[in-house]
């Protein structure tokens, strides 16, 4: 049976609700480096953070796998799949992009300096956690699936935070799309303004044969906000991949 890997977003992994929808398949929740234990890279790039993958991959004896990533998680899926399409079997891009926002460095550098200046203030991981993720939550978001959210992100040391931060904005796949071939479903959500729909749908456009699922009412954790929704088109998909 084949793995289904996890790459995360910047806040961390907060699986729980997933799960279920990948059972009985084995699943490898991958970190990014540095977070959850895993050891920083000399290198903190896509490019390196592919090779980790697939050396981990190697490790484990797994040849392929099914690939989601979240995110900042489903641009290194983006990345994986280009460079080592023979390990991908099938993937799935939620709430992603394929390059970061902007082209002129300016915007790039305004980004980092308001990610970034809380911590530079000399607040922690723990206080941007609290502050900054329940507001992407969409109301009756269930209470126990925030907090789990919050400690995901509460957990991340900061120096691994402030690299994949910087890691984001090097990201441009846009003009690779085309070279993604293996089953793909892109899902995000209605109100996901990191990862809006009109950006999922250009996505579709650019991935030959792709799905794309837009979940009502959702934002950028959509897996959170509504796991019956996210989890019926995942099994739907994976479904598919597995008769096709």
């Amino acid at each position: 049976m084949t793995t289904i890997a996890l790459l995360h977003g910047i806040g961390g992994a907060s699986w729980s609700p997933v799960l279920p929808a990948l059972a009985p398949a084995p699943v490898l929740d991958w970190p990014l480096p540095g977070y959850a234990g895993a050891p920083m890279l000399a290198e903190s790039s896509f490019a390196a953070w592919a090779g980790a993958l697939r050396d981990r991959l190697d490790a484990d004896g797994i040849p392929r796998i099914d690939l989601l990533g979240h995110s900042i998680g489903g641009m290194l899926a983006q990345e994986f799949a280009i460079r080592f399409p023979e390990r991908v079997r099938a993937l799935v891009l939620y709430a992603t992009t394929p390059a970061f926002g902007g082209r002129d460095p300016a915007f790039a550098e305004a980004f980092l300096r308001d990610r970034l200046a809380p911590l530079d203030a000399g607040k922690g991981m723990a206080d941007l956690a609290r502050e900054g993720m329940p507001p992407m939550l969409r109301a009756g978001t269930a209470p126990a699936l925030a907090e789990e959210a919050v400690q995901a992100m509460a957990a991340v040391p900061e120096a691994a935070y402030r690299a994949t931060v910087r890691t984001l904005t090097t990201f441009n796949r846009r003009d690779d799309l085309g070279r993604i071939a293996m089953p793909t479903l892109i899902i995000g959500g209605e109100t996901d303004p990191l990862a809006p729909p009109k950006t999922l749908e250009r996505m579709r456009d650019a991935i030959r044969g792709s799905r794309l699922a837009v979940l009502p009412g959702c934002g950028h954790l959509a897996h959170l906000e509504d796991p019956a929704s996210f989890n019926a088109a995942l099994r739907d998909f994976l479904r598919g991949v597995r008769e096709g």
